[in-house]
């Protein structure tokens, strides 16, 4: 490998294990370090008999590096598949396979606390033969490894696979790929693996999908396949090799979803309501659809806050939300808190004003009935500022809702203003609440 191939893929092994995982070196010291561990790799792969206990030692410096996250192994596996590519031997592929697998134990191994002397378990440097050798590797790699033919049936699996599927390994030996994935990604697969890469006999695919175990258990899967040309007597076959990427994925949409919710309230928040918005205006066609805001403001909030304390003003937040909740569920609209004391109600179209009329009215008369409290009951009055757009612009939407607000909490309060950007002039019969 010429120097500048060894720094591009340094380079890109590093992104991809900053990008997924939190870095815990500088882009220069880490990529220097990887330039190391590929020296190794590359010299393990190139050896008269393939030396997987080199590729163990890279695993378990990866952790001492502090690179310790368990994804660590698969996002290297999908990078440094590309060493094959500059090795002409038939074996290069099932050569790799071997040591990637032994750097996932090496790096599992090492975070379990176990072999603190960075050396490899006896029997992964022992003289046996080489097909005892990764038979070893094969059943005891912490990443998932299956072996198909070019129609999609299982030839050989690992321990991990049928440990996260659910399904032992004599019943998935024989088994289609078809079997274990839900109907709707059967096309999906027969594109992507058999149509393009099997067709074009290389190549490699990513597939990240959602299967359900026979326990019902709702799990997600990443696999990187790659298609590996036979020799000999030998036929193609393709290389599936994957983890269990449930927990990253439910931690990536807690993160999504408090990032786009009130925590108080649990309603949808600024961003998500712009978010929204956006999706109604890329998705409207040339058609004349209008879509419906109503604004909300709670008249003299601050007052409750600065007599009763916060306390008392988040009980009341959090009971006017869940009223608004169920007006959201009823006439299919999206409720939104965007501030302290600020609500606002997105009617997707088709709007018309008497809905827009019909959703500020539930909203006022929802946000003004009594509040029970420990001791006693509140009462809370609101304005609203209303309006009927064509799909636009989210911010001058919300910036049109917002003059209609003005303008109904300057004349009174507990009322609303609607205004038609159609050119219509703004409503000047207010309603008063109750």
């Amino acid at each position: 490998m010429d120097e500048i191939a060894r720094r591009q893929l340094a380079r890109r092994w590093w992104q991809a294990l900053a990008s997924g995982h939190a870095a815990p070196l500088s882009a220069r010291l880490g990529q220097r370090l990887l330039l190391r561990f590929i020296d190794d790799l590359v010299a393990a792969l190139g050896a008269e008999r393939c030396d997987p206990s080199r590729a163990w030692r890279v695993g378990a410096a990866l952790v001492d590096a502090r690179l310790s996250d368990p994804a660590v192994p698969l996002s290297s596996a999908r990078v440094l598949r590309s060493l094959v590519d500059r090795d002409s031997r038939e074996d290069a592929e099932e050569r790799l396979a071997v040591l990637l697998a032994a750097l996932a134990q090496g790096h599992q191994a090492r975070l379990c606390g176990a072999h603190d002397r960075g050396e490899p378990p006896s029997e992964v440097t022992e003289s046996g033969g080489a097909d005892g050798l990764y038979r070893h590797l094969f059943d005891n790699a912490p990443l998932a490894i299956a072996i198909a033919d070019t129609d999609g049936r299982l030839v050989e699996v690992n321990r991990n696979l049928a440990d996260m599927l659910g399904i032992p390994a004599d019943d998935l030996r024989g088994a289609s790929v078809y079997q274990f994935a839900p109907p709707d990604d059967h096309e999906l697969i027969r594109a992507r693996v058999f149509e393009e890469m099997v067709s074009a006999k290389e190549g490699t695919v990513l597939i990240d999908r959602q299967l359900t175990r026979p326990d019902g258990e709702v799990i997600w899967v990443s696999f990187t396949v790659t298609f590996v040309q036979g020799s000999g007597p030998y036929p193609d076959y393709t290389l599936a090799v994957g983890s269990d990427d449930t927990a990253r994925r439910r931690t990536q949409e807690q993160l999504r979803h408090q990032a786009r919710h009130d925590p108080l309230t649990g309603l949808p928040n600024r961003r998500y309501l712009l978010e929204r918005m956006g999706r109604l205006i890329r998705d409207a066609g040339d058609g004349d659809d209008r879509i419906g805001l109503c604004f909300a403001d709670l008249d003299h909030f601050k007052r409750i806050n600065d007599r009763f304390g916060h306390g008392v003003g988040d009980k009341i937040l959090t009971a006017i939300a869940a009223r608004l909740r169920d007006i959201a569920r009823e006439h299919d609209c999206l409720i939104a808190r965007i501030g302290g004391d600020e609500f606002v109600a997105l009617i997707p179209p088709p709007a018309d004003l008497d809905l827009v009329r019909k959703i500020a009215d539930l909203l006022l008369s929802q946000i003004t009935a009594p509040i029970d409290l420990d001791t006693r009951q509140q009462r809370i009055s609101a304005s609203i500022g209303a309006v009927l757009a064509p799909i636009a612009d989210a911010e001058s939407v919300l910036e049109a809702a917002d003059s209609s607000l003005y303008r109904a909490k300057a004349t009174d309060k507990g009322r609303y203003v609607i205004r038609d950007l159609h050119g219509h002039p703004p409503e000047d019969d207010a309603t008063t609440c109750p």
